[in-house]
């Protein structure tokens, strides 16, 4: 496995980050436990959860099976760094009771105290944001994290879904209050067929110093070689990824992608995860593997060099937005 810094922090971790919303809805307790072992085994040190997964009246649920994954000792929770979220609503109704969701001092308090709970650990590694809180300002927002910091129960804060003004309202809010690290990650959405965040989430990103780390790599499965899969009888294509394969436009780009792939001999999944290693800033992807076959996949992705002609004939078929605000300006 190789490593790199979070960010501007000291804070080392793998390139690749064990996504685990899977775990709790669809590979249940005992299989979760087996690939958070091989993974840890393979040098994946960087865990990605949030309170909310496990979903509907089973929130949490994620969290609960990672604590128990690391009660059974063996130096599991010392070689992880921990990375959960906050913001969402955890009421099993879908109703939340007021200061029960977002991002104020009261809810934030209360959620990592759940969360601490669940994951059986005294403190969270990276505590993210799950979305912007348009109701709470950052001043705000520092304070409970400041207090949180000085209690031992988070080490690095972190966001997710930022758009880059957000990134930047955050952290220099946090460069005015003083004493505050502020962000040093940014998760988003970013693979070679969403590549919108280049414009300036990326850019606001590199410029703060956060690591950036993508999440749904293969887009839904569309960047898994989905197409190859349906010829072959194997497993078909479903939400965001059956969206798309159901525009001609779209289909035909992801025919041209598996047609370069198949050239070239490499998987179209293994070249999506090693396409966005290549990227500027980019800490590392969150892959989230339902079975170890996937896992190892994965894992193989890592030490996958892609060659200049494929990484060019990757922009030809997925091209970039262009940086802000040329991309949109003129």
């Amino acid at each position: 496995m190789k490593y790199t810094q979070l960010g501007r922090t000291g804070l080392k971790v793998s390139r690749l980050v064990l996504g685990t919303m899977n775990f709790g809805p669809q590979t249940d307790e005992a299989d979760s436990h087996a690939i958070m072992d091989a993974a840890l085994d393979a040098g994946i040190n960087f865990f990605d959860t949030a309170n909310v997964y496990g979903w509907g009246e089973n929130k949490g649920r994620t969290e609960e099976i990672i604590g128990n994954w690391f009660a059974q000792g063996g130096d599991r929770r010392d070689k992880t760094v921990i990375a959960t979220k906050v913001y969402g609503n955890m009421g099993a109704d879908g109703e939340a009771w007021p200061n029960h969701d977002k991002l104020s001092a009261v809810n934030i308090r209360r959620a990592v105290d759940a969360s601490l709970k669940r994951l059986r650990t005294d403190h969270i590694d990276l505590y993210q944001f799950h979305h912007i809180d348009r109701a709470t300002g950052f001043d705000e927002i520092w304070q409970a994290i400041d207090t949180l910091v000085q209690q031992g129960k988070v080490l690095y804060a972190g966001s997710s879904n930022f758009p880059g003004y957000k990134i930047a309202q955050a952290n220099e809010t946090a460069a005015r209050r003083g004493g505050t690290i502020g962000l040093v990650s940014e998760q988003c959405l970013y693979n070679l067929a969403e590549r919108r965040a280049e414009m300036e989430v990326i850019p606001a990103a590199q410029e703060y110093g956060l690591g950036v780390i993508p999440w749904s790599p293969l887009h839904g499965g569309l960047l898994g070689g989905v197409i190859k899969k349906e010829v072959q009888g194997g497993r078909r294509a479903s939400g965001r990824a059956a969206d798309a394969l159901a525009d001609p436009a779209k289909r035909a780009q992801i025919q041209a992608y598996e047609d370069l792939l198949d050239k070239h001999g490499v998987e179209p999944g293994e070249a999506a995860l090693a396409w966005l290693l290549t990227r500027p800033g980019v800490t590392g992807p969150i892959v989230g593997p339902r079975t170890g076959d996937q896992l190892a996949s994965a894992l193989r992705a890592v030490e996958l060099e892609l060659p200049d002609e494929l990484l060019t004939g990757l922009d030809e078929v997925f091209p970039g937005t262009g940086p802000a605000p040329e991309a949109f300006a003129w």
